[in-house]
């Protein structure tokens, strides 16, 4: 990932090529970049050799000099109505200069409450009926667990502490959300340091038995009946609430296996434990529908969600609550005569205007553009193309549902990562964006892509993966 490759400067070829794909790079050189420390990134590297974009509209980012990459990724899932959508920016530009800034302690705005509204209209008749207001997923996440943790106290269970995760799951970036999630990477970097009071289910990939399954697998239904198993070990009175992705995301796409959300919403309920779905991925129409909870008929008690929130233009984050929770706060500080709040938490940013312009403005243009219903009706047609690359060199699994698929590539002996690293380097050579995760390449566009779009992004990492084989 070069930047001679990347803002087509210059171009190299054959052995040069892969030489400059394959070349350690572990002291950075001077570039005007060093005071931005990236996250998630190999930064000497990119610093050394920087990756720009400039510009970006519609489906498309755009280089330097001007050529365009089509957007696979939906920026990093986030991107749902595709770049620069005029009513969502002039939204944040009147806002601006309407209110900048309120805090939500103890006053308020009018738009946090009619983004709340707006959005329990997504998920209707399931019994949500309050929504609070993070800065990001990870801050969703955080504040789900201490809801749950609330909750349970106010119910005057508090020994219901325990949280349980899942294997391979993503939560963000926090100490609650890494404790509960299941990428090893995440937790190794900061073992030692992460809740004690947390378990995990195991994670439902099989390649053995459901390798290229188109939509949700037919296998692995039984794998929820492990929270039995943890429920016997702990006691379900020691257990606060489940959280898991509807379909693991960052981890390389992993659908649910047929029935499986709907035992573990049996099971917390035989048990009083609460189920948390985090849809920061899933949410606003990448699985065609609002939200997982939709697709899949299967009802969470909590709801996180960030992301296509605002279409990512303003940062945002939100936890969707049933309304048995707030209540049980509220009941618990009447009662006590010296209680005047209910949950001690929040932020400086609950509830910002600009976030909340935002946010109401892309409900708008979800509706107004019918994007949840073209992310529905494209999703067979992205389902035959993401697995029309089935057969190629190393590919091992193809997975998908909705409009977001990842192809699981074999790793290359010793360094697992290579093999993807330079596909999606080919594939962005090319001018397609795609995301490497681990040993997959994940692929989420924005939800106003079309047919040939989608033939774009899959023929051209199609040719990547094929490219690639050559040399590794």
């Amino acid at each position: 990932m070069f930047a001679t490759q990347l803002i087509r400067k210059s171009a190299l070829n054959g052995r040069a090529q892969m030489l400059a794909r394959t070349a350690p790079m572990t002291t950075a050189v001077k570039t005007g970049y060093e005071e931005y420390w990236m996250p998630f990134t190999h930064g000497r590297k990119f610093k050394a050799q920087p990756r720009l974009f400039h510009g970006a509209e519609g489906m498309h980012y755009f280089l330097e000099d001007g050529s365009k990459v089509v957007d696979g990724a939906a920026g990093l899932w986030c991107v749902n109505a595709g770049h620069k959508q005029k009513k969502i920016a002039d939204a944040v530009k009147a806002q601006v200069d309407k209110l900048d800034f309120c805090s939500s302690f103890n006053i308020g705005h009018e738009l946090p409450f009619q983004f709340s509204r707006k959005l329990l209209e997504l998920v209707p008749n399931r019994g949500f009926g309050h929504v609070f207001f993070t800065v990001c997923g990870s801050s969703a996440v955080d504040s789900a667990m201490k809801i749950a943790l609330a909750y349970h106290k106010a119910k005057g269970n508090a020994s219901r502490t325990r949280f349980i995760g899942r294997e391979r799951g993503y939560h963000g970036v926090g100490f609650g959300g890494i404790s509960v999630g299941g990428i090893s990477a995440n937790r190794k970097a900061f073992a030692g340091s992460l809740l004690g009071n947390v378990d995990h289910l195991p994670h439902t990939h099989s390649i053995k038995d459901m390798a290229f399954s188109k939509g949700q697998p037919k296998w692995g239904a039984h794998l929820a009946d492990e929270l039995e198993r943890l429920v016997t070990l702990h006691d379900a009175s020691t257990i606060a609430a489940v959280i898991v992705e509807p379909v693991a995301g960052s981890t390389g796409v992993i659908p649910p296996p047929e029935g499986y959300l709907e035992r573990l919403r049996e099971i917390c309920t035989k048990h009083d434990i609460l189920l948390i779905f985090d849809e920061v991925i899933t949410g606003f129409g990448r699985l065609g529908s609002s939200f997982g909870t939709e697709k899949f008929d299967v009802t969470p008690d909590i709801i996180t969600c960030a992301k296509g929130l605002t279409n990512a233009v303003v940062p945002c984050g939100a936890v969707i609550c049933n309304s048995k929770l707030y209540q049980a706060l509220a009941d618990n500080a009447d009662s006590d005569k010296g209680a005047t709040i209910e949950l001690f938490h929040g932020y400086t940013y609950s509830g910002h205007p600009l976030a909340m312009a935002a946010g109401l403005a892309t409900l708008e243009v979800y509706e107004e553009q019918k994007l949840f219903a073209n992310a529905n009706n494209l999703a067979p047609y992205f389902q035959e193309a993401i697995h029309s690359l089935k057969g190629l060199p190393n590919v091992v699994d193809i997975r998908n549902l909705g409009l977001m698929g990842a192809v699981e590539l074999s790793p290359v002996p010793g360094e697992p990562f290579k093999r993807v690293i330079d596909v999606f380097e080919r594939a962005f050579d090319k001018g397609v964006f795609v995301r490497g995760s681990g040993v997959n390449i994940a692929i989420s566009p924005p939800l106003i892509v079309n047919k040939i779009q989608i033939d774009q992004i899959f023929n051209t990492l199609g040719e990547a993966i094929v490219e690639s084989a050559k040399y590794m």
